[in-house]
């Protein structure tokens, strides 16, 4: 198998653990139940698609929900055979009162560690700025996340809806939070957004990986610099389709940056709104992509030189996939 690099908790939850936590919190059933709400069952755009990875907030807001969900992502990764879990949410939507973000943080954290422990796969927590959360909230994420480094906390994203909120420049003051704090650094840019997002990530955040990227192969200078500058796409094959991000996978933008010598790391973004875990990506870029195993290897290679995690777990997954 591989490492999962681009994957959200919120896209993790189980339709059955939502019922569940639902009736406990008293949330109202969507309409057509939790499998259709959190579900994405055919291409539409960005905002639609978050639309249904939004349909588990509301069973988030309390420490035993996200311990919960935490836990059964790894333990679902750990059955699916992925080899390190890297996963990612956006705290300040599951702030409640009494319920403050270092504390949401923590139970995503305790999660995750309960999950790891239990079936021995490695996680690691990035969390998400978002882009439509004030400045002020955005600074105080990043200042929760750096005071968890080292205790489950790994990194610092942006993420969201960028057709409607594409500044770059306002997250510069949070992710120089998080870089003196040791974390790791990826953002989502050039999803839905022009290719140039790319170039104001890297330059304006300081960042080496790029969370999907996929406008980026419209621009063939804009590739080569990246290949120059060592940037790597984390790719989610099944989630730009649907996004439309991407025609299919057979023309995905995965393989100009392939071409153009980019970095690729594969992800499965929310194996629960998709319908597509991390193995099945995989096995559906070697059936419909065309590409090769040992391209889809090399992929992973290039997840262990990436990944954000302690050099002790990078030695292992070196060698695992040497």
């Amino acid at each position: 198998m591989g490492l999962n690099l681009h994957t959200h908790l919120e896209g993790w939850v189980r339709p059955a653990t939502a019922a569940e936590l639902a009736r406990e919190a008293s949330v109202p059933t969507p309409p057509g139940g939790w499998d259709r709400a959190l579900r994405m069952d055919s291409p539409g755009d960005l905002t639609v698609y978050l639309a249904h990875v939004a349909a588990a907030y509301p069973v988030l807001g309390s420490a035993e929900g996200l311990r919960r969900v935490a836990r059964e992502a790894v333990e679902d990764a750990a059955v699916d055979g992925c080899d390190f879990l890297e996963i990612r949410f956006g705290p300040s939507t599951h702030r409640r009162p009494g319920f403050d973000l270092a504390a949401v943080i923590a139970a995503a954290c305790e999660g995750l560690a309960d999950g790891s422990r239990a079936t021995g796969l490695p996680s690691g927590l990035v969390v998400c700025l978002l882009r439509h959360d004030d400045d002020e909230t955005n600074l105080a994420v990043a200042r929760a996340a750096a005071a968890a480094a080292g205790a489950g906390v790994v990194g610092l994203d942006v993420a969201g809806d960028e057709r409607v909120f594409p500044s770059i420049a306002r997250y510069r003051a949070p992710f120089a939070v998080a870089a003196a704090a040791g974390l790791g650094l990826t953002a989502h840019a050039a999803e839905a957004g022009p290719a140039e997002s790319v170039v104001e990530a890297v330059e304006g955040l300081g960042v080496a990986r790029i969370g999907h990227g996929s406008r980026a192969a419209d621009d063939p200078a804009i590739l080569a610099w990246s290949a120059e500058r060592g940037v790597t796409f984390e790719v989610c094959p099944t989630s730009n389709v649907l996004t439309g991000a991407a025609r299919s996978v057979r023309e995905h933008p995965l393989h100009a940056f392939l071409a153009a010598g980019c970095g690729v790391v594969l992800g499965d973004d929310d194996p629960v709104t998709t319908g597509s875990t991390l193995g099945a990506e995989e096995r559906l870029l070697v059936t419909d992509g065309g590409l090769s195993d040992e391209q889809v290897g090399a992929m992973h290679r290039t997840a262990v030189e990436v990944v954000f995690t302690d050099e002790t777990t990078r030695a292992l997954l070196r060698d695992r996939f040497a």
